[in-house]
């Protein structure tokens, strides 16, 4: 690890290049338990898109005011300061085909061609090896909408994959008849696009000290690498500190990057900080 490295955490760079892809007066839609792109969000809205709106599945309510990321209270901001409270169902089929917001989905396995998997691996729908959390609207909105991204916070060969267990999220198909596929990728090594032949992901920027060769060898299929690949631009001192101390001063961006043990004592680290602050 390099000093310039030892800066900033990978959690902090996701969320930096999350920024990175969002435009002032832009409708940015987020999931559930997604709070790297929470922080994502936030910190674009506090620096280059200050109009930025939200749309999300927690109160689902639309919303233009912010609030530091929380655990026990991550209702608050979308229930007290949304604007307007919609159902799901018409969110998905109503506002969300006719405002075409950004939105960025964490799959559990991606294909080749940006097709992903947020239901089961391995074994039989019936009879799964793993569960996953399930689709929830993303088999109805990957369809038709024009601004689909990924991420995927650690990135490895089990999920990036060359042919996917179940399909829930519609990729660059041929016969896609509506909206395109993902535009956008970014993992814990690098950031990719679909701008490779038929729709394939390609490798854009690699993280300061990731190799090419590295991610491709945690990928399950062949990459192909933009002419133009470059090394990710790190955060600045700005975005750092507005991560830190405004938007995530408890660190629950972590929780995306962190696994069994250290997931459950930061998990425990973060209630308790909140019920001191209550």
């Amino acid at each position: 690890m390099t000093i310039q490295q030892a800066m900033y955490s990978i959690d902090e760079l996701i969320c930096v290049c999350i920024s990175r892809q969002i435009e002032d007066g832009e409708l940015v839609a987020q999931g559930m338990a997604t709070p790297l792109v929470a922080a994502g969000y936030l910190l674009a809205k506090l620096t280059h898109a200050p109009n930025l709106t939200f749309i999300s599945a927690i109160g689902q309510t639309f919303c233009q005011d912010w609030a530091p990321l929380g655990l026990s209270t991550v209702e608050d901001l979308w229930l007290k300061n949304g604007l307007f409270a919609i159902d799901f169902v018409r969110g998905t089929c109503d506002f969300l085909p006719r405002y075409q917001p950004k939105e960025f989905f964490r799959p559990g396995q991606v294909d080749p061609f940006g097709n992903f998997n947020n239901v089961f691996i391995g074994g039989s729908y019936e009879q799964p090896r793993l569960r996953l959390p399930g689709s929830a609207g993303i088999a109805d909105v990957t369809v038709y909408e024009e601004n689909v991204c990924l991420y995927v916070p650690r990135h490895g060969r089990h999920t990036f994959v060359p042919e996917l267990d179940f399909r829930s999220g519609l990729g660059h198909d041929a016969a896609r008849t509506h909206g395109s596929g993902p535009r956008y990728l970014v993992s814990d090594l690098g950031q990719f696009d679909f701008a490779g032949k038929n729709g394939r992901l390609r490798l854009t920027t690699h993280h300061p000290g990731v190799t090419p060769k590295r991610i491709q060898a945690k990928t399950g299929f062949s990459l192909e690498i933009a002419p133009d690949l470059h090394e990710t631009e790190p955060p600045t001192t700005e975005e750092l500190n507005l991560l830190r101390q405004k938007i995530d001063p408890l660190g629950i961006r972590t929780l995306e990057t962190l696994r069994g043990a250290h997931r459950k004592t930061k998990l425990r680290q973060i209630l308790a900080a909140e019920k001191e602050r209550r």
